[in-house]
């Protein structure tokens, strides 16, 4: 059952390293209806790899109650600790993508609003 369990994971974050290098993409080539359409599964993905882990958690402890010796797991949770480190690195990458993005927008509404006294919009009725 732990193998299972680390197999199922590593499939979620192996589909989801491929999400953030699309979503990268997409942002390279402002793409952004595709990167929103992605958004909603990955975050399905990511509340199930966080449902995998307690699973994980859980069979290493009953295996472990059982006298079985866990680091026969040891090389598929290594496995699943480097996809990880992986995916770690990928989402810091997208991060360092759209950080300036993201500030570039803000400084551009700040600049409108410091224009109109305070307010983007300036509403007439």
């Amino acid at each position: 059952m732990v193998e299972k369990i680390v197999n199922d994971m590593i499939e979620l974050v192996v589909k989801m390293q491929n999400y953030i290098n699309l979503d990268i993409e997409d942002i390279k080539k402002a793409r952004h209806e595709a990167l929103l359409d992605r958004n909603d599964e990955k975050q399905i993905m990511i509340e199930q790899i966080a449902q995998y882990k307690q699973e994980l958690n859980q069979e290493i402890v009953k295996e472990m109650q059982r006298g079985v010796d866990v680091n026969i797991y040891r090389d598929y949770v290594d496995n699943l600790e480097n996809e990880l480190k992986n995916l770690y690195k990928l989402n810091r990458k997208l991060a360092q993508i759209v950080e300036p993005i993201q500030k570039m927008y803000k400084d551009i509404v700040e600049d409108i609003s410091d224009n109109n006294g305070g307010t983007v919009f300036n509403v007439t009725a």
